[in-house]
């Protein structure tokens, strides 16, 4: 991803799908076991990197938008990336957005989650029924790019900012 970010000039944005992904991770494993949000953030050796990484590109003029689609009520999974957002993505500069996928029913939406570099590029990303990612594939086709842009826009104008939205 940091390769893509740095040719990137103004907007990266992020369409997430799904209620869960990978949960081997240390932190959600953590979290699981009643740790803290404030320990996991300094127990998971993604957050910091990440964060890093996106003030750095937000320091240079640029964007990011993340939205999240999801079931509520939401999964465990979710209600952990909730609890986590602040650290892992607020920190670093990007904006994040929930929606409840009721709330998306008549938006069409790709099948599976992609990021977008400015509005030129989709990354798309690929996970296994558990979430585990399997792989990503880079797409200029236009009618891919505009299918992703209008998509985003009509979850993000929809969704509810990170800190108004509460978990079901």
């Amino acid at each position: 991803m940091a390769e893509l970010f740095a040719k990137t000039t103004h907007s990266v944005t992020h369409l997430e799908l799904r209620d869960t992904y990978g949960t081997g991770s240390l932190g959600y494993q953590a979290w699981l076991e009643g740790a803290s949000v404030e320990e996991i953030s300094k127990l998971d050796s993604y957050f910091r990197p990440w964060t890093r990484l996106i003030q750095e590109h937000v320091e240079r003029g640029l964007t990011f938008r993340r939205a999240r689609v999801i079931s509520e009520p939401v999964s465990d999974y979710i209600r952990y990336e909730h609890a986590v957002t602040p650290f892992s993505n607020l920190d670093g500069g990007e904006r994040v957005r929930w929606l409840p996928r009721p709330k998306a029913r008549d938006i069409a939406v790709p099948a599976c989650d992609f990021w977008q570099f400015d509005d030129n590029l989709v990354c798309w990303v690929y996970q296994s029924g558990d979430g585990d990612p399997t792989g990503h594939e880079l797409d200029t086709d236009p009618s891919a790019v505009k299918l992703c842009a209008a998509a985003f826009e009509a979850v993000w104008k929809r969704s509810t900012d990170h800190a108004e939205y509460k978990p079901a």
